[in-house]
């Protein structure tokens, strides 16, 4: 059994990003897997970085106080034996609420810095749903990007094992209902399949 933390960021229960998590969710109890999940909508996260954050990241110290919400999601990631993220691809990047919350968790003395106090992360797993195709080279080259800000930036050597996973063509309108509703099927059996073996 592994502890599993869920990073959950759409604004809307009413979206196909939100069924990849009710199934991912339905796949860790089906393997006995424990889970706590940041619905960061739903508790309301500020993802505003404050003058004193930006002070005390600026200026290395580690002796100004770190936020209590800031703390206790960094708590979550030290208990868990992998991070899933789910979120969807907005404009070539994640919501602007899940960028503010690497801005304010990854913080110096924590995530970076000579005695950093986080928990090398043994996997690390992104859920990404998209409108577009990644049939499209835009798509791709986008997605290659998306990559290199998550991983190759943010969690870098903090994570010992990353996977990257696009639900894609989930587009409303434009002929696709049809479309969408047989690739939600798939998508949502593989959200399933990749929680039970994560």
């Amino acid at each position: 059994m592994k502890n599993i933390f869920i990073v959950y960021c759409h604004p809307s229960h009413n979206s196909f990003t939100y069924k990849v998590r009710e199934a991912f969710i339905e796949g860790l109890k089906n393997a006995s897997h424990s889970y706590e999940i940041s619905d960061l909508y739903d508790m309301n996260f500020n993802p505003v970085f404050s003058e004193e954050e930006y002070l005390r990241e600026a200026f290395y110290c580690e002796e100004k106080t770190v936020p209590e919400d800031v703390l206790k999601e960094q708590e979550k990631i030290n208990k868990a034996d992998a991070v899933v993220f789910i979120y969807p691809d907005f404009w070539t990047a994640s919501p602007a609420m899940l960028e503010g919350w690497f801005q304010r968790i990854l913080t110096y003395g924590y995530a970076y810095g000579e005695n950093a106090r986080m928990k090398p992360i043994k996997k690390a797993v992104f859920l990404i749903t998209m409108g577009g195709s990644m049939s499209d080279k835009i798509r791709r080259e986008q997605l290659e990007a998306m990559e290199t800000i998550m991983i190759g930036d943010r969690l870098r050597s903090r994570a010992e094992e990353c996977e990257v996973h696009v639900f894609d063509e989930m587009t409303r309108g434009y002929s696709n209902d049809k479309h969408r509703e047989e690739k939600a099927v798939i998508y949502l059996k593989k959200a399933r399949k990749l929680a039970e073996n994560i």
